[in-house]
């Protein structure tokens, strides 16, 4: 059975930093490309980071996130984690990791997510 767990979330600072990890079971991440999503409250769910299969190791990220996140991947941990730094108010959001590639179309699976809350 394939599953996907977020953890490291929580009440942060803004200025202050957090770790988000994705862990997975049933499923390599290396073999794909892996995405951090996040939903803000009454909001859909938007695309923030993503990092490419394998030993590619290129990313990308949203203009709202580019220079504050850092997306990397454990391949011994079958973890992808997003590093957050100098987080502001309206990061506060539930976020989520997913895995997509061939023959996983993206969205098709979702952990429960993990909720950041940035507030002094």
């Amino acid at each position: 059975q394939v599953q996907l767990v977020e953890s490291g979330g929580g009440l942060v600072q803004p200025g202050g930093s957090l770790r988000l990890s994705c862990a997975a079971s049933g499923i390599t991440l290396k073999i794909y490309r892996v995405d951090w999503y996040r939903q803000r409250p009454g909001k859909q769910r938007d695309l923030i980071a993503e990092i490419n299969p394998g030993d590619d190791g290129r990313t990308n990220y949203a203009d709202s996130v580019r220079g504050r996140f850092i997306i990397s991947r454990d391949n011994a941990e079958n973890t992808v984690y997003l590093q957050m730094n100098n987080v502001k108010p309206e990061d506060t959001a539930v976020y989520y990791c997913t895995p997509n590639g061939p023959g996983l179309p993206p969205g098709t699976i979702w952990g429960r997510g993990t909720q950041v809350t940035v507030s002094s």
